[in-house]
């Protein structure tokens, strides 16, 4: 019998697949970019035909390099960039409209006068999220309001919508499959989190048809077969999970009180919290960790829409940097004696503010602020977002003990950034052998269906640390560095 799994890991600027096998150690993998659109200020897409076409090259490309076939494979497991909107027609497959993504803040003014008009606290009370453009639920309205005749053929259920996840699951089945796990669907702001389904009030206030939605299923499961046309052979599909949830199971996160970060294009700290659905007193988000056996496990999650996309940024639009990696060298020739704070609010800022109108800037330049200092201030931003949430969590939960953060994504093979965040955080950050978390909890909720893999609290003693970094940062030195951050996002708030 296969015990390789095939993890499809679509995210915001590029799709991968990897294969792992029984021990879960990577076979081969193979990665493609995805093309960014901004038509206007504050509006992100992506092209869903891109994103399906980057996935199934990827997936036969990792196969090809495992020198595997299709047979050779008893599971797939997809994970995603959450929040992600797609709608398609059922009868033909095609999309009505590209991929609303998730940093994209077209619906805010229209958030706005939902929350004018009270409907706040009924949408948090139900969903655990914010009332927010970030979420899928008004992203689907604009799109049924703006492509001609879709509300229509939304009414008279000819369209589906999905999150990338359901997108890609129903190309992989034929069109067979309409599902997406408990993850995914409780960042739609459309979930009711505590009852497990679709919530009717929240649907009928912003007039989306519930025959649009897909059916919601545990994050292990059942979720149909990969048609032979496409890999050689049918494959079981088992496992789904929106990124940072699959990155929470990737990091053996089971306990509650564990916290995982992942930086990547965005960064996310999510806490999981047990049994419990903690509401926040901070605008932090409760969400759902994963669900597994008809369980449900409650986390809380706090969002920075920018960390490595200020890498990106960097790299793409000031052309200061060659490549990602160049930025650690620069960074480590800054000038000690300047503070340079970058706050990289290019679509508004995540939690604890939720500041949709806030935007980019840099403070304390002088003369002598080079490329050295930008790149440090780039990186660093990062860092003290983070002990932004984790001071949030705190104030929420008190019972998490000493905090040890697992951390994850592209920017955390960077020493010299992962030194700065134990340093700013006043807390050891711990590096797991293995960075691709999203992908390892993927394939761990794919294989734990076809009994490959054992139970979480067996799995976590697999869990293995690369390196601990521990704080050796002057305290005084910290406060006033971490001061001259909150003086620098102060100044940046629209409400401030």
């Amino acid at each position: 019998m296969s015990t390789h799994i095939l993890a499809i890991d679509q995210g915001t600027t590029s799709s991968r697949a990897i294969i792992f096998n029984d021990q879960l150690e990577i076979i081969a993998q193979a990665q493609q970019e995805i093309e960014q659109f901004f038509p206007r200020s504050g509006w992100v897409e992506h092209d869903p035909e891109e994103i399906w076409s980057t996935t199934l090259a990827t997936c036969r490309l990792a196969l090809k390099k495992a020198v595997l076939s299709a047979s050779d494979i008893a599971a797939i497991g997809i994970t995603n960039q959450r929040e992600t909107t797609i709608i398609w027609d059922k009868a033909t497959g095609k999309t009505i409209h590209k991929a609303i993504v998730w940093q994209d803040r077209r619906t805010a003014d229209f958030c706005r006068e939902l929350s004018k008009d009270g409907h706040d606290q009924m949408i948090t009370s139900k969903t655990g999220l914010l009332l927010d453009s970030y979420f899928s639920g008004t992203k689907i309205k604009w799109i049924l309001d703006n492509v001609e005749g879709a509300k229509e053929r939304a009414q008279a259920g000819k369209l589906a919508f999905g999150t990338i996840d359901t997108f890609l699951l129903w190309r992989l089945t034929g069109g067979k499959q309409h599902a997406t796990d408990a993850t995914n669907a409780s960042r739609t702001m459309l979930y009711n989190i505590h009852e497990n389904i679709w919530d009717k009030e929240i649907l009928q206030l912003l007039d989306i048809p519930e025959a649009l939605l897909p059916v919601v299923k545990d994050s292990s499961a059942d979720f149909g077969l990969c048609e032979r046309s496409l890999l050689g052979a049918q494959v079981p599909i088992r496992g789904i999970a929106g990124d940072q949830q699959a990155a929470l199971v990737g990091q053996a996160c089971f306990h509650p009180g564990m916290i995982k970060s992942t930086y990547g294009t965005g960064c996310f700290i999510v806490l999981n919290t047990g049994r419990e659905a903690v509401a926040s007193n901070n605008k932090l988000l409760t969400t759902i960790g994963y669900r597994l056996n008809g369980v449900t496990t409650y986390a809380l999650e706090g969002s920075i829409f920018v960390a490595g996309a200020a890498v990106q940024w960097m790299r793409d639009t000031m052309g200061l940097i060659e490549t990602a990696s160049d930025i650690g060298k620069l960074a480590r020739q800054a000038d000690v004696n300047q503070d340079v704070f970058l706050v990289p609010a290019f679509t508004g800022l995540g939690a604890p503010h939720w500041d949709p109108d806030a935007r980019g800037a840099i403070f304390g330049i002088t003369r002598a602020t080079g490329p050295a200092e930008l790149s440090r201030a780039a990186l660093e931003s990062v860092c003290y977002q983070t002990k932004d949430l984790l001071d949030a969590m705190r104030g929420d939960v008190t019972t998490t003990g000493d905090t040890v953060l697992r951390v994850d994504g592209g920017m955390v093979a960077s020493n010299y950034t992962m030194q700065f965040l134990a340093d700013i955080l006043d807390a050891p950050v711990d590096r797991p052998k293995v960075l691709e978390t999203t992908a390892v909890g993927a394939a761990y909720l794919a294989g734990l269906y076809e009994g490959i893999f054992p139970v979480p609290e067996k799995f976590s003693e697999r869990w293995q640390r690369d390196k601990r970094f521990t704080p050796s940062l002057d305290e005084e030195l910290r406060a006033r560095k971490y001061s001259g951050w909150l003086d620098a996002v102060s100044r940046t708030l629209s409400t401030r």
